[in-house]
């Protein structure tokens, strides 16, 4: 894993911003050569309060396709409660038709229950039974996007002999699972996951991943074969420190009097504050990109923390 390229993503908040600024955002992302493109699967704006405008994100994905060419598009992650996983296998290979290629299945167990109450969207009796309800999940998307008729485990999905046609453009179309959960998120990544996504400090990352190669161990997976992704926070990168906090703040008071980002200063910093991840073998990396969407730290992330962290 060492050895492999890093690579740098961004997730565009999709709250609290305007299609156009979304667009020019995402564009401007895949110009500058990030590698990744994400947004939320939220239906209610998830920092600085619940109230306010976000856009729904498969929509969004689709969208993003048109006015992109080499980035891959995915849910960081997809609320596994929100959508029927059979049909969520047919949006996804439309989605990679559409891009050419470009997409990734996020999938997570989802946690906000707010707006599963408001949307009338069955929340379950407690987080390990929506961990259930992914394993299964999982594995009928990934049998889906193999490209057999599918049949579900049963109990919670009842898709029976379900047809994926046309397959994916890509040959195995990654299967990225968000989330930490030792007794069964974890499991569920060594099971079927292409790439597992994680956050937090160094220490919770480094226990997370031993419990990660200790799963693939029981179930016979060779856990390099498993892309690790790192949450790499939010971030404003100019030379100055004064300049950085009080673009922060503008950012922060555009999300609903939001604290604002959480790494703010020159490169150099960013880069050591990422380095550890790097070293843990986390070679891929997005940061969390609220609007208005600050181009210099898009510019400055890739052109300048990404030969730091390459030489780290």
């Amino acid at each position: 894993m060492s050895s492999s390229p890093l690579k740098l993503g961004v997730l565009l908040w999709n709250q609290r911003a305007e299609w156009d600024e979304l667009r020019e955002a995402a564009a401007t992302a895949d110009d500058l050569g990030y590698d990744s493109i994400w947004t939320w699967d939220h239906v209610y704006p998830i920092v600085g309060g619940s109230r306010g405008p976000i856009l729904e994100g498969y929509m969004l994905l689709a969208a993003w396709a048109a006015v992109t060419k080499r980035a891959t598009l995915g849910l960081m992650v997809g609320a596994n409660t929100f959508r029927n996983p059979a049909l969520v296998a047919k949006m996804v290979t439309t989605l990679d038709h559409i891009s050419g290629g470009r997409a990734v299945l996020g999938i997570g167990g989802a946690w906000f229950e707010e707006e599963h109450v408001a949307f009338g969207i069955d929340f379950g009796s407690g987080f390990g039974e929506r961990l259930n309800w992914l394993d299964e999940a999982v594995e009928l998307m990934r049998d889906m996007l193999h490209g057999e008729e599918a049949t579900a485990r049963g109990r919670y999905y009842h898709a029976t002999n379900v047809r994926n046609d046309p397959r994916p453009v890509q040959e195995r179309l990654p299967i990225l699972i968000g989330g930490g959960g030792e007794r069964k998120t974890l499991a569920t990544v060594a099971r079927f996951a292409d790439a597992w996504n994680i956050g937090g400090d160094v220490e919770r990352v480094r226990h997370k991943d031993e419990v990660l190669r200790r799963w693939c161990d029981e179930v016979g997976r060779d856990e390099a074969e498993i892309e690790r992704t790192l949450s790499g926070g939010s971030l404003v990168i100019r030379d100055s420190a004064d300049e950085a906090a009080r673009v922060a703040r503008e950012i922060g008071s555009r999300n609903g009097d939001w604290e604002g980002p959480g790494i703010v200063g020159p490169p150099e910093l960013v880069a050591e504050r990422l380095a550890p991840y790097v070293e843990l073998g986390f070679r891929h990396i997005y940061a969390d990109t609220p609007a208005p969407f600050d181009r210099e730290t898009l510019e400055r992330f890739v052109g300048e923390v990404k030969p730091l962290l390459e030489r780290a």
